[in-house]
């Protein structure tokens, strides 16, 4: 069984329980920098501190903005 998260509007799989449980595991996965990232889950911002207890379940869409510094 496949499940999906679409992630900045684009559906990505994960089979049986490959599923991130949080969404802090799905940065660590993405390789994703938590201190540069601002992550919205269905619609709804999510603080950085709240990252590791923000779980997460197949069919939710989530928004992720990364910080890139230049100039």
């Amino acid at each position: 069984m496949t499940q999906v998260l679409r992630i900045n509007g684009v559906e990505r799989e994960f089979p049986g329980e490959a599923l991130p449980e949080t969404l802090s595991d799905l940065l660590n996965a993405l390789e994703i920098c938590h201190a540069t990232v601002v992550a919205e889950i269905d619609g709804r911002i999510v603080e950085r501190k709240d990252f590791v207890a923000t779980r997460l379940t197949a069919g939710q869409a989530i928004e992720l903005v990364r910080f890139v510094g230049g100039g």
